[in-house]
C-alpha cells in the first residue's frame, strides 16, 4: 500500500509509512505539518491531506474487494486465478471491469433469449464460420445478437476501447429544452442553448453550469465520443471475416455499443468529470475561505456595528473592546424617513458615552447612504480622523444570526441585534466570528451548492482547522466555536475549557490545561502548542514553541546565561545561539528554524494589518455607471474565470479572467492566481447590462 501511494504522490515509501502511522495514532493534520516535520519529510498539509485521502481510497477499495470475491465466491465461480486477479487489482474502474460479468443484474434481453435457447447459435455466430448459413428464424437471430450484445459489453477489452475513444474525442453538448424556453429562468442558461466542447478541455464552472441547468430541466446534456471511430475499434476486435456470421455480429456489436457501452461509459465519465470540476470548484472555494478566514483584523478596539437598512432603520450596537454588547439602538437616517438630525443625536451620544474608536457598517442594503451619513456626521463633529469607518462584508451574517450559535450567544436579542453584533465583530476578528457561520454561506466561491457536499465539507472543515491552528488561539479568551478546531479538541473538550475558565479563572500556564476534565496526555500532545496564554508564568506558552521542546529553549538560555524571557526579548541573544549544536534524531533543521521563528516574534499574528477602504462617493448604483469610469474596488471573490469586484453599487462587477491574463503575459488558470480576496483595485467599467444587472470591468 506505501508503495502504491508514495508512486502516485510522488513521496517516499518512509515517508507515506510515518504519515500513515501518525494518522493512526490519531495526530491532526495541523499537528504532525507543524510538529512532527522530521519524521514526514516537513510535509505540509496539503500534502499530508493527498496521502489521507489516498490512504482512505484504498481502504476502501479493500473493501470492495472483500465483498467482490464473497458475491463470485457465493456464486461457486471463484477461481484461484480470478481471486489473485483481484487482489492484485488496486484500479477501480478495472475493478468493476473484472467483477461485472459476476454482478447481480436485473433480467436482461439476453437472459430472456438465453431461456428460449438461442445461445448454441449465439456461439455459433460469434466463431463466425466461413459459409455459414443462417437460420430462416428472426426471432432466433435476434436472441442470439441479443447474447452477443451482452459479451460485447462484459468484454475488458471492448470498455477499455471505448474508453480510450472517450478519451481522445468526447465531445459534451449541452441543448435547451425547447418547452422550458418560455420560463424567465431559463435565460439563465443561454450560452448553453447549443454548446459543444471537448471534455478533456472544458472548463470546470462550464461543466457546473452545464450540470445545474439539466438538474433545473432547462438542458439536455450528453457526453460522446466520435462514434465512428469508437464502432471501428470494436468492430475490430469481434468481427473476423466479411460472411454472413460476420456481419450478424457486425449487428451486435452496434447494438451493444448503443443500447449498453456508450450509455454505461458516459454515466462513468459524467461522473468523473463531475468529480473533477468539483474538485476544481471546492478548491476554489477552500482557497477563497482561507484567505476570507486570514483577513486581518482590527483587533480588540471599541467599535459602533450599523446593520443598514431603509424602511426598517439601521440597527446599531455598540461593543466593548472584547466584543461584548453594550447597548443596541435603532437610527433612521435614511429613506423613507430621513431622520439624519435624530439618527446623529444618537449616534454622537453612543460615540461619546462608550468611547467608540471604530465604526463598522454592514454592505448590504443601504449601506452607501449610511456610510455617506456616518463620514458627513463625524466631519462635522471634527472625528473624521480619529474614528476610522470600515464597510464590512455582511455575507453570513443573517445565517449566524437566526442560528442556535446566536441564539445561545444572545437569547433575549432579536436577530437584527445578532446580525449587527457579528458585523461588528467580524470588523475586530474577522476569524474568530466566521467559524461561527457554516462557510458554504460566508460568499466565496463557485457553484458550491452544485458540488459532492461532503467532499466540500471536509474540505471546508479542513479549511477551518488549517487556519485556526496556523493562527492559534488565546485560551483564555477565545469562543467555544474557536476551541472546537483546535488540534485533537472538538466540541466537548472546547466546552470543558470555557467551563474550567468560569469556574477557575484564567489558565495561567498550558499544564493547567491537564486538568480539565477528559483533556488527556494525548489530547494535549495535540493541541497544546496551538493553544497561547498571554501573561502567563511562562513566557513559551505565548508563542507556538511546543511544551516538549520547552527543555531545549530552556537550555539555549542556561547556555547563555539568561533566563528564557530574556532570551524572547532580545535579539542579541538570539543571534549568539548555535542552533546546530542542538541537533539531534528527534529534533531537525526544521524544528530549529521554527524555534528560531518563534524566539524572535512569539505569538506574532501572521494575519497583517487591517487597511481602510472608501469607495467613490460618485457612484451608489448600477444606473450610476458609465462606461470607462475609473473606480476603487475590493476583491470579493475568486473563481477560475475571473474575480468579483465591489466597486459600491449593490452589485459586484465581473473582473474576467482574461482581463488578468493580459496584465501579467500570461496564460491564468484562476483568478486567484493574480489576485487575492479583500484586495484593493482600480477598476475601469468597460461594459454595464442593466437589463441582467451584469457588470464587465478591466484593470
Amino acid at each position: 500500500m506505501y508503495k502504491l501511494i508514495a508512486q502516485k504522490l510522488g513521496f517516499t515509501e518512509q515517508q507515506i509509512s510515518a504519515v500513515i502511522s501518525l494518522l493512526k495514532e490519531g495526530a491532526t493534520i495541523p499537528f504532525i505539518a507543524r510538529y512532527r516535520k522530521e519524521r514526514t519529510g516537513a510535509l505540509d498539509e496539503v500534502q499530508l491531506a493527498d496521502i489521507q485521502t489516498e490512504w482512505q481510497r484504498i481502504e476502501e477499495l479493500k473493501e470492495r474487494k472483500q465483498t467482490i470475491l464473497k458475491t463470485i465466491e457465493e456464486q461457486g465461480a471463484l477461481t484461484p486465478e480470478l481471486k489473485q486477479r483481484i487482489e492484485d487489482c488496486w484500479d477501480a474502474t478495472m475493478l468493476e471491469d473484472i467483477y461485472l460479468p459476476y454482478k447481480p443484474h436485473r433480467k436482461t434481453r439476453a437472459d430472456i433469449a438465453r431461456e428460449k435457447g438461442y445461445e448454441p447459435l449465439a456461439k455459433q455466430l460469434m466463431s463466425q464460420p466461413v459459409g455459414f448459413r443462417l437460420p430462416k428464424d428472426e426471432e432466433a437471430l435476434q436472441g442470439a445478437r441479443d447474447i452477443i450484445a451482452e459479451w460485447v459489453n462484459l468484454s475488458e477489452k471492448a470498455r477499455a476501447a471505448v474508453r480510450r475513444e472517450f478519451d481522445y474525442s468526447a465531445v459534451i453538448s449541452s441543448k435547451v429544452v425547447k418547452t422550458k424556453l418560455a420560463e424567465p429562468d431559463a435565460q439563465t442558461y443561454f450560452d448553453y442553448f447549443d454548446c459543444h466542447e471537448r471534455l478533456s478541455r472544458i472548463a470546470s464552472h462550464r461543466l457546473l453550469a452545464m450540470r445545474r441547468g439539466e438538474n433545473e430541466g432547462f438542458l439536455r446534456v450528453d457526453i460522446s465520443p466520435d462514434q465512428d471511430k469508437a464502432l471501428d475499434k470494436l468492430y475490430r476486435i469481434f468481427v473476423k471475416d466479411n460472411g454472413a456470421a460476420s456481419d450478424q455480429v457486425a449487428l451486435a456489436v452496434e447494438d451493444s455499443y448503443k443500447r449498453l457501452l456508450k450509455p454505461a461509459i458516459e454515466t462513468e465519465y459524467a461522473a468523473a468529470s463531475k468529480q473533477k470540476a468539483d474538485t476544481e470548484a471546492i478548491h476554489v472555494f477552500a482557497d477563497n475561505a482561507r484567505q476570507l478566514l486570514l483577513a486581518a483584523p482590527l483587533g480588540q478596539k471599541r467599535i459602533l456595528a450599523i446593520d443598514p437598512g431603509y424602511r426598517t432603520g439601521c440597527k446599531v450596537v455598540a461593543l466593548s473592546a472584547q466584543g461584548d454588547l453594550l447597548t443596541h439602538d435603532v437610527i433612521y437616517p435614511t429613506p423613507p424617513r430621513s431622520d439624519k438630525a435624530g439618527a446623529m443625536r444618537i449616534v454622537v451620544s453612543l460615540i461619546k458615552q462608550f468611547e467608540i474608536q471604530a465604526i463598522a457598517i454592514g454592505n448590504g442594503t443601504a449601506s452607501r447612504e449610511t456610510e455617506a451619513f456616518v463620514r458627513d456626521m463625524l466631519q462635522n463633529i471634527g472625528l473624521e480622523n480619529q474614528i476610522d469607518v470600515f464597510v464590512v462584508s455582511e455575507n453570513g451574517a443573517s445565517v449566524y444570526s437566526a442560528s442556535a450559535v446566536a441564539r445561545e450567544e444572545f437569547p433575549d436579542e432579536d436577530v437584527t441585534v445578532r446580525g449587527a453584533v457579528s458585523i461588528g465583530r467580524r470588523l475586530m476578528d474577522p476569524l474568530a466570528e466566521l467559524v461561527k457561520i457554516d462557510p458554504k454561506s460566508i460568499g466565496v466561491g463557485q457553484y458550491q451548492h452544485d458540488v459532492d457536499q461532503t467532499q466540500l465539507k471536509q474540505s471546508l472543515t479542513r479549511t477551518v482547522e488549517s487556519v485556526v491552528n496556523h493562527v492559534g488561539v488565546d485560551v483564555n479568551t477565545a469562543s467555544k466555536h474557536l476551541l472546537t478546531y483546535i488540534s485533537g479538541l472538538g466540541p466537548t473538550l472546547a466546552q470543558n475549557i470555557i467551563d474550567y475558565r468560569t469556574q477557575n479563572g484564567p489558565f495561567p500556564d498550558r499544564k493547567t490545561l491537564l486538568r480539565v476534565p477528559k483533556m488527556g496526555p494525548k489530547t494535549f500532545e495535540q493541541a497544546a502548542g496551538f493553544l497561547r496564554i498571554a501573561g502567563g508564568t511562562n513566557p513559551l506558552d505565548n508563542s507556538a514553541v511546543h511544551p516538549e521542546r520547552y527543555a531545549l529553549v530552556e537550555q539555549m538560555a542556561s547556555d547563555l546565561h539568561c533566563s528564557v524571557s530574556e532570551l524572547m526579548a532580545r535579539p542579541d541573544l538570539q543571534e549568539r545561539i548555535n542552533f546546530n549544536q542542538y541537533a539531534s534524531e528527534e529534533v531537525g533543521k526544521a524544528t530549529l528554524d521554527d524555534i528560531r521563528s518563534e524566539l524572535r516574534k512569539p505569538s506574532r499574528d501572521p494575519r497583517g494589518q487591517m487597511e481602510a477602504f472608501h469607495f467613490s462617493d460618485a457612484v451608489h448604483e448600477i444606473e450610476d455607471l458609465q462606461e470607462g469610469m475609473l473606480l476603487p474596488g475590493i476583491v470579493t471573490n475568486l473563481t477560475a474565470f475571473g474575480a468579483f469586484i465591489d466597486i459600491g453599487v449593490h452589485q459586484d462587477g465581473l473582473l474576467h479572467i482574461s482581463e488578468l491574463a493580459r496584465k501579467k503575459g500570461h496564460r491564468l488558470t484562476s483568478a486567484g492566481e493574480a489576485l487575492t480576496l479583500g484586495q484593493h483595485l482600480e477598476v475601469r467599467v468597460k461594459d454595464v447590462d442593466l437589463a441582467r444587472k451584469r457588470i464587465s470591468l478591466s484593470l
